[in-house]
């Protein structure tokens, strides 16, 4: 036994004792500290410092689906992320995000688990859809919790809730600006003023990620409606969540696909899951309220602005036309802020959202 060579060393008696006492209380720790287990995923168990990449079927009896996932299950004890790409098929720097960090990602490297959800909806991505499934019509992202006899969308909502989501200590759901979606890239959680610990953590998890801009959602005394959204499905089960909203026009730019795991890497950071230190960065602009602008006429829209420009109330901001070209009216910003998310594209029709804006008080 180590220890009894450590009395047989001649060294002054105090010094010899400290040294044993240190010896036995560590391995009297070891012994009785639980082992990381295996981490149990759709029938299988994933041994620390392994991985695993399964589809998962989804069959409503017309249609059928798949999700993409890979496990990553670190070598050491931590938490359980969840990051969910792919929710609207047509944004496609969190799927290349998503596919890029999973051939990065070293299980024996990492504390706890990760949950990656490479595409969740495959048929939208397959089909060049913006924001809707072609198997059904409907929007991923407005049917959460879903349904476990519903549609195939809302069985993969239900899927996504219960397989994925409930799974997970921390969820974040990637977005970008799809098809006609000028988008300022920025990071977003809900805010509910009766569970304010859950708020909390999920505001520092948004601000890890390193994004200028912070939005706070909900902003309301509680959250008793159906969840609708992936990441507030999150929220309704009591898991810290946050949103990630970077990319553009449909467009899969390199550089939103940078931004995308750059963010991720840094939440890592902070969770303790992969090891390392955040860079220093600014405090970021948080937006309590933000104002959208809705077009009152169906035709052609010619912004004058771009995301991320500042506005003021008052400026123009873009006009319309109808379908021959004839100028109809003026789109003028209703409050001073920041443009988040706008449309960049000519089509519009009556009750389109034109611009999303988010005041911005001065930083925290």
């Amino acid at each position: 036994m180590p220890f009894l060579h450590l009395i047989a060393f001649p060294m002054p008696n105090p010094l010899r004792f400290c040294l044993l006492f240190t010896y036995i209380i560590t391995a009297a720790i070891s012994s009785f500290a639980a082992p990381w287990k295996p981490f149990q995923f759709n029938g299988k168990a994933i041994a620390p410092g392994q991985k695993l990449a399964v589809l998962l079927p989804v069959h409503d009896g017309r249609d059928t689906a798949v999700v993409p996932v890979t496990v990553f299950h670190g070598r050491r004890p931590g938490p359980v992320l969840g990051i969910i790409a792919g929710v609207h098929g047509y944004e496609y720097p969190p799927i290349l995000a998503a596919q890029q960090l999973a051939r990065e990602l070293d299980p024996t490297q990492l504390s706890g688990t990760i949950i990656l959800v490479h595409v969740a909806n495959v048929a939208g991505f397959l089909g060049h859809s913006v924001n809707l499934n072609p198997q059904d019509g409907k929007n991923l992202n407005r049917v959460f919790p879903g349904k476990a006899t519903g549609t195939v969308t809302e069985r993969l909502a239900w899927l996504l809730s219960n397989n994925i989501i409930s799974r997970c200590h921390y969820v974040v759901d990637v977005h970008a600006g799809d098809a006609p979606e000028d988008l300022r890239p920025y990071a977003g959680y809900y805010n509910y003023f009766d569970t304010p610990e859950l708020s909390e953590k999920g505001r520092q998890i948004a601000v890890a990620m390193g994004f200028p801009y912070v939005i706070q959602f909900g902003n309301e005394p509680t959250l008793k409606a159906a969840s609708v959204y992936c990441s507030r499905e999150a929220v309704k089960r009591g898991i810290p969540a946050a949103d990630i909203e970077c990319g553009r026009l449909g467009m899969p730019e390199a550089e939103n696909v940078a931004l995308i795991k750059q963010a991720l890497h840094r939440l890592l950071v902070h969770l303790r899951i992969e090891e390392g230190t955040l860079p220093a960065s600014p405090a970021p602009y948080l937006v309590t309220r933000r104002v959208s602008i809705d077009s009152q006429h169906t035709g052609f829209f010619f912004p004058r602005v771009k995301a991320g420009e500042f506005v003021y109330q008052g400026q123009a901001l873009g006009y319309v036309t109808d379908l021959f070209g004839n100028y109809l009216t003026d789109v003028t910003a209703s409050t001073n802020g920041v443009v988040l998310v706008m449309t960049a594209t000519p089509p519009i029709n009556k009750g389109d959202n034109l611009f999303t804006i988010g005041e911005v008080p001065a930083r925290p």
